[in-house]
């Protein structure tokens, strides 16, 4: 059988040498961080450095990158998962293993270990990734392993990204303390939080090449601190507190807005824009809401989506409480299409609901599948009975739904507006009783819509008969209203007035391309230095002048060779 052997074939190999034994050992002992600190690494590696690994593997790189609020802008989008779900011991945890304790966080970095307590701490344990060999690893390749694996023993501290992660664990401290209700803790950690970015910021002297990441997370710490602000109003029901507050806020979040705006950092401008809207409506200062809106200018293109969203949904606001419907209806649009389908449902309600209002006041019906959307079926419950009773056109319904809703409508915030609807509902009525006869009593027209007596109809009548709502004449004598007949806009001149405004836009539409392509831009300017003597064209050089540019010309090519 010995012979049936082929020569040239040979045995597989399972020989393992102590290169691929200490490359498997390496394997198997990589420690797996916890979500925290592994995005906090994850940061210092966008930044350029090791991110936490051994020493001898570390990139001799020190400069920062360019764009470094780019990079913290898309690393925060990319974590907002990990700082969900994040706990005040993995905070406490990461602040303990990435910050230095002779570095320039060592005030954070004892601030953050002081939020929980040591065991709380250790129980956020580094697991390891285990097949099966890393419990026992072979001989030989003992040395290699103890050489060049990095210890989890040995904490690995960020050099690049100390102040960011430090802002940003604090940022995390703050929510955590703010979704569990102890809105005086939050506040007091903010407050520090703010203390140790602006010392950081000062330090750096505010250049955005080396500072630039830690804009974003300003702007992030000022939010928190407004709806930190808001919830201690609510839970202590004190008006005299909540307006110190904002008084001295105020006058600071003005002076960051000007240096944020002198240093083009749109994050921080756009929030403390949003941040000084929001708090003039809570306090009901519509017109100062106005002349901010008017006088500043929001940095749409450079803006975050979500500082957009918010800036279209508080002017819409202000410009329905200024009674200006038609451009709160475009902004409330546009912010409606521009909000994200998958998350924010509770920012979607509010819109809407807005967005409803400003419809009904317009004189528009909402569509009914816009009450029926997912999620939004109980929270637009009132507004849909309201919409009801104002197609109608019954002043008593009317009254009795809102009345029903009151509580929830100042809730919303929307009952002021609501309020107005009023008038709507009796124009609505009109029209249908206008519809339904060409003659009827004021006394009817009283009892059909609610009022309380003929004189409040026939006023009533008499404002929509001049506003143009309904085509009717008043007998004050009979005390009955008479419709006119219905008229045929074909047989007036309405439509060749409108045919004619189309005609003329048209033509003055062909008349500006004709003239576009007549006149180049910039034209004049060559006639001008033409007719001046400041340009001349080659042609027009003599024979001497162009042998002189040949010359010189090949004067400057001698001279670079």
């Amino acid at each position: 059988m010995a012979g049936n052997k082929k020569e040239g074939a040979a045995p597989p190999s399972t020989i393992t040498t102590a290169d691929d034994k200490s490359k498997d050992i390496k394997k198997d002992v990589t420690p797996q961080l916890p979500p925290v600190e592994a995005a906090a690494r994850r940061l210092e590696r966008l930044y350029g450095g090791g991110g936490g690994l051994s020493t001898s593997s570390k990139a001799a790189t020190t400069t920062l990158p360019i764009n470094t609020t780019k990079i913290m802008k898309k690393w925060l989008g990319a974590s907002s998962g990990t700082a969900g779900n994040a706990t005040m011991a993995s905070v406490a945890a990461c602040a303990e293993t990435t910050l230095d304790p002779a570095g320039v966080c060592v005030t954070g970095r004892e601030i953050l270990m002081g939020l929980c307590s040591e065991e709380e701490r250790l129980a956020v344990a580094v697991t390891k990734v285990d097949d099966g060999t890393a419990d026992k690893p072979e001989e030989g390749g003992d040395a290699m392993m103890e050489e060049d694996a990095p210890s989890s023993n040995t904490p690995e501290y960020l050099s690049l990204t100390c102040r960011e992660v430090e802002s940003w664990l604090m940022t995390l401290a703050v929510r955590i303390y703010w979704r569990a209700g102890k809105y005086q803790q939050a506040y007091d950690l903010i407050i520090k939080g703010l203390q140790l970015l602006d010392a950081h910021l000062a330090d750096s002297g505010n250049n955005t090449s080396t500072a630039g990441g830690l804009y974003p997370l300003l702007a992030r710490m000022l939010r928190y601190r407004s709806l930190i602000m808001e919830s201690l109003l609510t839970s202590s029901n004190d008006d005299d507190t909540y307006a110190k507050l904002c008084s001295d806020t105020r006058i600071e979040l003005a002076s960051r807005h000007t240096h944020a705006v002198l240093r083009r950092d749109a994050d921080v401008s756009a929030t403390i824009l949003n941040l000084h809207l929001r708090e003039l409506l809570l306090s009901d200062r519509v017109e100062q809401a106005q002349k901010l809106i008017s006088n500043s200018t929001f940095p749409t293109d450079a803006a975050s989506n979500n500082q957009l969203l918010r800036y279209l949904y508080y002017s819409g606001r202000v410009q329905a409480l200024r009674l200006e419907y038609t451009q709160s209806y475009s902004n409330l649009s546009q912010c409606l299409r521009k909000c994200p389908t998958n998350t924010g449902l509770g920012f979607r309600i509010a819109v809407q609901r807005l967005l409803v209002v400003v419809q009904l006041l317009m004189g528009e019906i909402p569509d009914r599948s816009v009450f029926f959307g997912e999620g939004m079926r109980g929270e637009l419950r009132p507004y849909l009975e309201i919409a009801q009773a104002v197609r109608r056109g019954d002043l008593a319904v009317f009254h009795e739904t809102v009345g029903g809703h009151a509580e929830r409508l100042r809730m919303d915030g929307t009952y002021t507006l609501i309020s107005r609807l009023a008038h709507s509902v009796v124009k609505a009525g009109l029209r249908r009783l206008k519809t339904s006869y060409s003659r009827i009593s004021l006394e009817d027209v009283a009892s059909r819509l609610g009022l309380p007596s003929a004189t409040s109809a026939e006023f009533v009548v008499a404002k929509a008969v001049r506003d143009g709502v309904i085509d009717a004449t008043i007998d004050h004598e009979g005390g009955y209203v008479q419709s006119h007949d219905l008229v045929d806009v074909y047989a007036t001149v309405e439509p060749s007035e409108a045919f004619h405004r189309r005609i003329a836009y048209c033509l003055t539409t062909h008349n500006d391309a004709v003239r576009a392509m007549r006149y180049t831009p910039d034209a004049y300017k060559k006639q001008l230095e033409a007719s001046r003597g400041l340009r001349r064209s080659r042609e027009e050089k003599t024979d001497e002048e162009k042998a002189q540019e040949i010359e010189d010309e090949l004067d400057d090519e001698d001279y670079e060779y």
